[in-house]
């Protein structure tokens, strides 16, 4: 009989990315839109996984990732000074409890005219 192997604790983290995404047919996105930001928690061993996660979750989605800014973990953000509040943390948390990247804010953007 073969011993199961223990599991490792997980070394998964919390990610907070900022996604610039561009059009595409599906997108979900207001009609007029150009695009739009989006505000993600993303789960990952470190922040190269949280990104390409990220990604493929949006392409999945029908939509068009352009740009990817990391702004790092909840231990990194309060080094940094950012206030977080509850309801940020209740995300973080549950990005990392369901192994998810959980978009919590979309802003999009328009074209002046």
């Amino acid at each position: 009989m073969s011993e199961k192997k223990q599991k490792k604790p997980s070394r998964q983290q919390v990610y907070t990315l900022l996604v610039q995404v561009g059009r595409k047919d599906g997108d979900g996105l207001p009609d007029g839109a150009t695009g739009a930001a989006l505000m993600v928690y993303s789960s990952g061993v470190d922040e190269a996984e949280a990104v390409r996660e990220t990604v493929a979750i949006l392409k999945q989605a029908d939509m068009a990732p352009l740009d990817v800014t990391g702004y790092g973990t909840l231990d990194e953000r309060l080094e940094q000074g950012h206030d977080i509040n509850a309801e940020e943390r209740e995300l973080m948390d549950r990005a990392l409890a369901e192994n998810a990247v959980i978009v919590a804010q979309m802003t999009p953007f328009f074209e002046d005219e």
